[in-house]
Formats: C-alpha cells, structure tokens, sequence
C-alpha cells in the first residue's frame, strides 16, 4: 500500500509536468516553443511517462489500476514509436528539422494522456459526493471555468480577451448555446477554435457520459455511485446497462458527426471562401448535432459563401434533428426496425405483440412533427414578403422555411438576418425556443415531452377526466407534476432575467429584443437580434447564470439540494383551494 501512495504521488507529480507543457505549448505563442531542447524535454517527459506506468502496471495489485497503466502505455508506446518512424522517414534531414516533425505528435499524445488524466479525476469526484444532482452541476461548473481559464491564454485569442468574455463563451460553450459576446472567426485563433470545438463536445453529451464510456471501456464496469451519476444524465431508468448505454451514447454521438462532418466537407467543396474544409466540416458537424450553433464565419450561416447552398443547409438541419431527438428516441427507433427485420426472416417464430415503440417515443416524435410543420406554415404566411424574397426558387424558399422551423429548437443557426422579421415571426421563434428539442438529448428548453403533456393535461381537465390517457397507457401523475414546475420555473427564470436586464442595460433598449434573448439564453438556443454583443458586464453575468440554469435544469438542482429519502407515511385531511 505505501508504494501504491507513493506512485500516486509521483503521478500527480507527473501530471504537473504534463500540464505546464500542454499550457506552454497551446497557451503560448512563443518561439522557444519550436527549440530543440524544448521538443527533446517532450521526448524526455513521454520516456519517463512510458516507464514509470510500466512500472505501475507490475506494482499495483488491483485489476483496474493495471488496465488504465496499460492504457497509458498504449499510448506512450505509439507517441514514440511515431516519433521513430517520422525520424526513419526523415532520416536525410538534420536533427533539428526531424525534431520539429516529431513536435506535433508528441503534443497531441499528451493532450489525450491528460485528457484521460481528467477523467480520472472526476471518478474521484463520484466518491467524494454522493448527490448525483450536485455532481452533475459540479461537472458543469469545472468544465466552464476550465474553458474560460484556457480561452485566456494568449494563443487562443488574436488580440487578448477578458475573463468575462472567456467565462461567456465557455459557458455558451458548455451549454450548447451558441450567444457570444465576441466574434468566433475573427477574435478566436485555431487553438481557441478548438477549446469551444471540445467545450462543445463535452456539454452536449456530458463529460459524466464520457468518464462512464472509459470507465467501461477500460475496466468492462464501474461502480454503483458512477452508476446512479449517470443514470439521470442519459436518461436510463435501470442501473443495470448504464454504461453500455453510455458507449452507445458516445458511439452513436461521433457516428453521426463524423457522417455528418463527410457530408457538409461534400456540399462545401466549391466554396473557395472556406481555406480550411476539413476543420469547418468538423467544427458545424460537432455544432450541429450538440445544438451548439456556433460558427466559424462571422455572420454564422448567413454568410453569403453558404447561405445559398441549401444542400449543406439540410445536412445541418439532420444534424440538429438528430441531436435534439436524443439518443433514447433514436435507439427506441433502431430497435423497433430491427425486431420488424427479424420477424420477418424468423417465420417459424412464435411472434407476440409488445409494442416496441414507447409512449415517450410517440409523444416525441408526433409533438416535434407538428411543431416543425406549424413552424413552417407559420413562417410562410409571415416571411413571404419579407426575408423569403432574397430565394428565388421554390426549393430554397422551402429551405429557409424548414431551416428557420428547426433552428429555433435549440439548434442557434441562422440563415436570416432575425433583426429584419416581422414581429410575429420573433413571437413565434420564442415560442418555439421556450418548447426546444427533446428529452435526454443535446438541446435545451422546457421540452417537448413537457409541453405535449401540459397541454394534455389542459384538455383532460376540460373534458373532466382526472389523469392523461394516450396510446392505450395512463400517464404517471408524477409525469404531469413535473412537467407544471419545470413550465413555472423556466417562466420564472425568464421574467427574473428579463427585469435585470432592462435594470443594466440602457432605457432605450427594446423589451422584445431583451425578452428574445433571454428566452434564447435559458433554452439554449443561441439566436440573438444583435443584442449579445452590446451586453453590459452586469448583463452578461446575467445571461451566463440563465444559460447554466437552462442547461442543467433548474428542477434538477432544487431536487438534488432539497429532496429528503425519508418515507412519510401518514397524510393530513384534505381540503380544496379555490382556483378560478
């Protein structure tokens, strides 16, 4: 046990190290970092890394301790195996040449050998707090501030930010909002770009999803605390297949960006305004599918190189619906396919008749099919004769329609200038920004489920009945409960934020504009009427504190804070209150 203490304290010495050349490297755009001696300090570091986890893979006696030395093993062993190879290829060149070929290999080793160093971490944190409620907001909070620390640095800006700023776009990051008080393309270098590229990743799926996914990767298990963490952040009822369902989450999430990332690199291949295809294809597919509506072009997707091209539109819009259905509706729909295939070639099969589909499925997928064909019929009436005059074909004036249904559920793109609708045209954005995408999945909002059964319930009253009946199934009053506080918190939240609001900002700003920001900001979405970037400090702070609530759910913390798992067992006499 005291050498096991004692590695543990070399590997957090170690991690140290890792870190003061990872900030050295990326945060700092200095000339020493292209030495000699500095490349052959990371040769170093990746040697003594590679030995001492061999040396902790025969000490430690614990089988999971073991997997995750070997792990790191793996990866030092093909950092300089790499590196062998690149100095082989390059063997005719002078030593200085072939190191500074090595450099970018053995950065990027050691971005994932920290990177899986974090992971570790936030498993320790499962032991140190049991609430899987504050666990899951604490994970956000570190993620935020580790963004904002990070976009500070001085390469990841071209002329310096300010730790408001930073803490607003890692923030908007983390939440897949998509509101920024700076500009993307041109305040944020390639290094920035990709820290919002990552932040992104991680606050759409979860960065408890991810620690889960390598738990069980590298062990095959996990514990009962990681489990209960989990379970509520990928929407798993049982604890039995939550980390297989949290590899399947982290599966099916970059399945569909990498196809995603393919097919918008297809759709921009004539587009000479984008010098970096590759990147812009990854960046908008991650983007897209988290719900993030982050761009790398100044004005978003309005830009004029791609506002036309609605064949890239409508890669981006299947990205957002994907993402904003979640990986329940998805996966519920995979199976019901895959047992339909299965009957039929299994004729001898006694075939029982379960359904497959669920309610929570149905409800879904009916109430975001209605939302997107009234979104479309409602934009056409409204934008005819106002922003669907710039598409000259049918085609694209049903592109923008269909875009501009989708994009409000979280998604934040823009394919039109918002400051030029019509008036009715924001009312309804807002509205379709305050439902937002699905549960369990990368978007924000009350949810559709909660709106489907809200209005439900209001028609159950009418007619007299007592409980929700929908699809031969009875609807847990739980379920209904539930759905009026998150719909009386979110109102709340918005109307507390839109009064600060109008308190910082000057006397001439425009409610509608100050209300269409705040319900962008607490539903995640990331459209603004040009409003973000003329934020007060005091106003900004406002619209961080909206987008974290909105994110992680203002019921949910409340529970996780409040909820007492003592039974009561008794009940006091009833009495009815007026209600008119």
């Amino acid at each position: 046990m005291k050498r096991e203490s004692l590695l543990n304290n070399v590997y957090r010495f170690f991690d140290i190290i890792v870190l003061f050349f990872i900030i050295l490297d990326f945060g700092y755009d200095f000339a020493d970092n292209f030495t000699t001696p500095h490349v052959l300090g990371l040769l170093i570091l990746s040697g003594f890394l590679l030995a001492f986890n061999a040396a902790k893979f025969f000490i430690y006696k614990y089988k999971k301790s073991k997997n995750v030395a070997l792990v790191n093993i793996v990866i030092m062993t093909s950092l300089l195996i790499t590196s062998l190879i690149i100095s082989l290829v390059y063997l005719e060149q002078n030593f200085h040449f072939v190191l500074q070929k090595i450099k970018p290999v053995l950065e990027g080793g050691l971005l994932v050998y920290f990177f899986l160093r974090l992971l570790v971490l936030v498993r320790h944190i499962y032991d140190v707090y049991f609430n899987p409620a504050i666990v899951f907001v604490g994970s956000f909070i570190i993620l935020a501030l580790s963004g904002a620390f990070l976009l500070i640095l001085p390469s990841a800006t071209t002329h310096g930010i300010s730790f408001t700023n930073a803490l607003f776009t890692a923030t908007s990051a983390v939440c897949v909002t998509g509101l920024a008080v700076v500009d993307t393309s041109l305040d944020f270098t390639v290094v920035g770009q990709t820290i919002i590229l990552v932040l992104i990743q991680l606050g759409g799926i979860g960065i408890l999803t991810f620690t889960s996914f390598f738990a069980f990767f590298f062990r095959g298990s996990s514990s009962f605390k990681e489990g209960l963490n989990t379970k509520d952040f990928i929407a798993q009822e049982g604890l039995q297949d939550v980390f297989k369902a949290a590899l399947h989450v982290v599966v099916f999430t970059l399945s569909i960006e990498i196809i995603g990332a393919f097919f918008i690199y297809y759709s921009i291949l004539e587009n000479s305004v984008i010098t970096n295809k590759f990147f812009f294809s990854v960046f908008h597919s991650i983007s897209a599918f988290c719900n993030a509506g982050f761009s790398i072009f100044s004005s978003g997707l309005f830009d004029q190189s791609i506002r036309f091209n609605y064949g890239f539109q409508w890669v981006i819009m299947t990205l957002i619906v994907f993402g904003g259905l979640g990986h329940n509706i998805v996966f519920n729909f995979y199976q019901y396919i895959k047992t339909y295939v299965l009957e039929l070639f299994t004729k001898k099969g006694i075939h029982k008749r379960i359904p497959v589909i669920t309610v929570n499925t149905k409800i879904v997928i009916y109430t975001t099919f209605a939302l997107l064909v009234v979104g479309v019929l409602f934009l056409f009436v409204s934008e005819y004769n106002n922003t669907l005059l710039d598409h000259d074909t049918a085609f694209g004036k049903l592109t923008n329609l269909a875009f501009g249904s989708v994009t409000p559920r979280t998604a934040g793109f823009n394919v039109v200038d918002y400051s030029a609708m019509t008036v009715p045209s924001l009312l309804f954005v807002i509205f379709l920004m305050w439902i937002g995408a699905s549960p369990a999945s990368t978007g924000g909002g009350i949810k559709t489920s909660t709106f489907a059964i809200a209005t439900l319930n209001i028609w159950a009253i009418a007619r007299g009945k007592s409980r929700i009946q929908l699809f031969g199934r009875r609807l847990s009053a739980e379920s209904t409960l539930r759905a009026f506080a998150i719909l009386c918190i979110s109102l709340i939240v918005i109307g507390v934020a839109i009064m600060a609001l109008l308190i910082f900002e000057p006397k001439e700003t425009n409610l509608l504009t100050v209300a269409f920001e705040c319900f962008s900001a607490y539903s995640t979405v990331g459209l603004s009427l040009n409003f973000t970037p003329t934020l007060s400090n005091p106003s900004k702070y406002v619209i961080i504190i909206v987008m974290f609530v909105g994110r992680i759910g203002m019921l949910n913390l409340m529970i996780g804070l409040l909820r007492q798992l003592n039974h009561q067992f008794y009940e006091y006499p009833k009495e009815n209150i007026l209600i008119n």
